[in-house]
């Protein structure tokens, strides 16, 4: 059976061309992905495919209606929970997109302009979900970044399974870095370990740049694992490198 992902939005075919890409298109093509792509202005009420208006008491920016939007959801009844892609929503990250994908299936609307009236938000969808703490045009680059971050973790999705497992923010980690042919370019070789044969010391080293890379770029995921334990940090030393710095 299908994972079904529906997008809303007033810009489809942007959403369309990406979805019909690389490992996402591979999924629809093959069935594992469901992503239903749909246009809000079909559901608009005037000539014009209207869905925004000026907002009650002034301001600058339009504001998405919500009637264009409650009837696109309504004729289609997608899959629950629906989230509107906001600033104001729950972080997304690794482990949110894995709990996505251990579900049935889940939506995503995407707002424009200075985003949708409040009644939507209250009385249409289930949640809100950010992406960071950006200022983008609308919700589409927000929801592909969701789309593909879940459809990695929906299984059949992958080629290889195995790659879920060794990406960065597994086990609260960025992923070790990563080398292929030729083994010198430019005077600057692959590391010796890497070409060695010995799966059991490229796991060692492996682990240990996972841990070093986290601590110099984003101590934040090692003090949110609590810090390192004292395997990690003999580790790390055997491989020469500092338990404070990652250097």
């Amino acid at each position: 059976m299908s994972f079904r992902i529906d997008i809303f939005t007033i810009f489809p075919d942007l959403v369309e061309a990406m979805a019909s890409a690389s490992v996402i298109g591979r999924a629809r093509t093959a069935g594992t992905l469901d992503v239903r792509v749909h246009d809000i202005r079909m559901a608009a009420a005037d000539g014009h495919r209207s869905t925004d208006d000026a907002p009650f008491g002034g301001g600058a920016g339009m504001v998405m209606m919500p009637q264009p939007l409650f009837d696109a959801v309504e004729a289609v009844e997608p899959p629950r929970p629906l989230y509107y892609l906001s600033p104001a929503g729950r972080r997304f990250d690794q482990d949110m997109a894995g709990e996505f994908a251990s579900g049935a299936g889940f939506s995503m609307l995407c707002g424009r302009y200075e985003g949708v009236d409040e009644r939507v938000c209250e009385h249409l969808v289930d949640g809100e979900v950010s992406v960071g703490d950006v200022v983008l045009a609308g919700g589409e680059a927000a929801a592909l970044v969701v789309l593909e971050a879940v459809a990695r973790c929906v299984p059949g999705v992958l080629s290889n399974e195995a790659s879920t497992t060794e990406e960065s923010f597994r086990d609260g980690l960025l992923e070790y870095p990563q080398y292929t042919r030729p083994a010198s370019f430019r005077g600057w070789s692959v590391p010796e370990v890497l070409l060695s044969g010995d799966h059991a010391r490229v796991a060692r080293w492996r682990r240990a740049q996972s841990l070093a890379r986290t601590i110099e770029r984003r101590p934040d995921l090692i003090e949110g694992r609590g810090g390192l334990s004292d395997e990690e940090r003999e580790l790390l030393i055997e491989h020469g490198l500092d338990a404070a710095t990652g250097r």
